[in-house]
């Protein structure tokens, strides 16, 4: 078989942007757009060839990459991916901190901040294009959806959601958190959103009581106890402050506490946006 019949395998994608680029990059001269471009691209896409992903494409700021069969193992394709994306998450911070140098200013906008989404799924692989140009890649809901969980980001304030199938394929060695049920634009049905924490077993004492706390906070969030809900989402606050998820509860509660859902109300979220 060639490349160019294509197949279809389960495979795990990844999406990653950079909130607040677009407006960071209005007042760059092109040279200088050009400098910060390459030192962002390479500083991102190191983590994901350290992890033998396979970099997709270039979208202006956006990467696209993937594991998966014949690169990698199936059993091995959802760790790896979720590994590339902490650590991502760790040089995005530290982008931060080069980016005036790089830029000759004294600070960048707040909030400048790399956002991932990560799914698994089945796919279609091969050889994708015209007869100008041809590239081998990856196209399906799997990659839809780790698009979709980039973007999600903006709104729990977070850096790396996943899908549950990449959950369920790398839990033996990554933490997650369920963030929330959505339903997201263009779906009737919901999705279990989580969130990348840490490394299995390296979890700090701040992150524990969070995860514990938010797991209560949710629970009683979508049993509409909202005294309760609200009381546990500002503790694990306590834990670990400006915790964006925890935030994003604590002001939807405040809202249903005024607007409460309807009787059906099954604890989704629906996304009226992409």
């Amino acid at each position: 078989m060639t490349a160019a019949d294509g197949q279809r395998r389960v495979m795990t994608v990844l999406f990653c942007d950079m909130k607040g680029f677009t407006s960071l990059s209005e007042g760059m001269t092109p040279q200088g757009l050009v400098k910060v471009m390459n030192h962002y691209l390479s500083t991102m896409s190191g983590p994901i060839r350290s992890h033998q992903g396979i970099i997709d494409k270039y979208i202006g700021d956006a990467i696209m990459a993937y594991w998966g069969p014949p690169f990698n193992e199936d059993g091995d394709q959802a760790r790896l991916a979720c590994l590339a994306a902490i650590d991502m998450a760790d040089r995005g911070t530290a982008l931060r901190t080069e980016l005036p140098e790089l830029l000759g200013v004294r600070s960048v906008p707040s909030e400048c901040d790399v956002r991932i989404g990560v799914a698994t799924g089945e796919v279609l692989v091969g050889s994708i294009g015209s007869e100008f140009m041809m590239s081998y890649t990856v196209m399906g809901d799997a990659v839809n959806l780790a698009s979709r969980l980039e973007g999600v980001n903006k709104i729990y304030g977070s850096h790396a959601l996943v899908s549950e199938a990449t959950v369920k394929a790398a839990a033996d060695a990554i933490e997650f958190r369920e963030v929330d049920r959505l339903v997201v634009v263009g779906q009737t049905r919901p999705v279990t959103v989580f969130e990348i924490i840490g490394r299995k077993g390296e979890l700090s004492p701040a992150q524990l009581a969070l995860l514990k706390r938010y797991s209560e906070g949710l629970a009683a969030y979508r049993a509409c106890r909202w005294d309760e809900a609200l009381q546990a989402f500002k503790e694990a606050l306590e834990a670990v402050p400006a915790d964006g998820p925890s935030m994003t509860f604590v002001k939807r509660i405040d809202g249903f506490k005024i607007d409460p859902p309807t009787d059906d109300w099954d604890g989704s979220w629906y996304l009226d946006h992409k």
